[in-house]
Formats: structure tokens, sequence, C-alpha cells
């Protein structure tokens, strides 16, 4: 989960969808991506974050949407990008009845310490692909390992 859903949950999607995929457990793992904020609803994401998926073989369909209350009964995971996200769907999740969802910094499961995912819409190229490259080490080892 990400504050707008355009560029690094939706690049966390569709690298964890496409491991899940390449390891024949997409039967086991339900995953999607949010937005904290109600900015975005409805987008494509943006066009940086679809070129450095396409550039690593990977497409999405996302449209952006913003995080519902049955997100925090539903998933057992949701895992956010920087501390102002975690601390939102904290808030968030206090106001919402049988809450199962456990909530971490998919930046709690990168092996190189980098806790946050600093979002690069207002950066260049690189920075997506730097998003891009924490999302896999990420995702693989959440994948092997949730807490």
């Amino acid at each position: 989960v990400s504050i707008g859903n355009i560029c690094r949950s939706p690049i966390a999607e569709a690298v964890f969808r496409k491991l899940v995929t390449d390891e024949k457990l997409d039967r086991k793992w339900m995953t999607d991506s949010a937005a904290v904020s109600d900015w975005n609803v409805g987008r494509s994401p943006d066009a940086r974050a679809l070129s450095c998926l396409r550039n690593h073989g990977i497409e999405t369909a996302h449209k952006a949407r913003q995080i519902t209350k049955e997100d925090f009964q539903t998933f057992d995971y949701i895992l956010c990008m920087d501390e102002s996200n975690l601390r939102d769907l904290k808030r968030k999740s206090n106001q919402v009845k049988d809450c199962k969802a456990k909530i971490e910094l998919l930046g709690s499961y990168d092996p190189q310490k980098q806790l946050i995912i600093e979002d690069p819409y207002y950066g260049s190229e690189k920075d997506f692909e730097t998003v891009y490259e924490q999302c896999v080490r990420c995702c693989k080892a959440f994948l092997e390992n949730p807490h």
C-alpha cells in the first residue's frame, strides 16, 4: 500500500504476482495493491512504473483504488512503503472490527535492510528501477518467510 497507488505499490503487486506465478503458488495467494488516499482512483500506474515493469518482462492491468474496510478483514498481510503509510494504515485498522491483517513495512523484509521504499514520483527512471529492485528483494524474502 502507498499513498496514491500509481508508483510503488503497483510495482510491488506486479512483482509479487509474477513471483507467485513463477513458483506456481498463485492459487495460494490473493494479491492486490491500494492507496491510502483517494487521489488517483481509477488511474493506471505512472507511465514510468509501467515502463520499468515492461523492461523486466512484467505486465500489469492495475487501476488505482483506495484501501477499504474489507481489505483489513480479508487480507492476512498489508505491506506498505513508508512510515507515514504505516501510521495511516494502523490508524484506519483501529476503526475496523475484526481486522485480521498484519500491517508491516514491505522494507522490513529487505535482506539489504533498506526499510523505506521511497516514492519515485518526483524522481527519474533510475528511481523507479531502485523501487523495482527493492520490491524484488523484499517480495522474495516475504514469500520465503512471512513474519
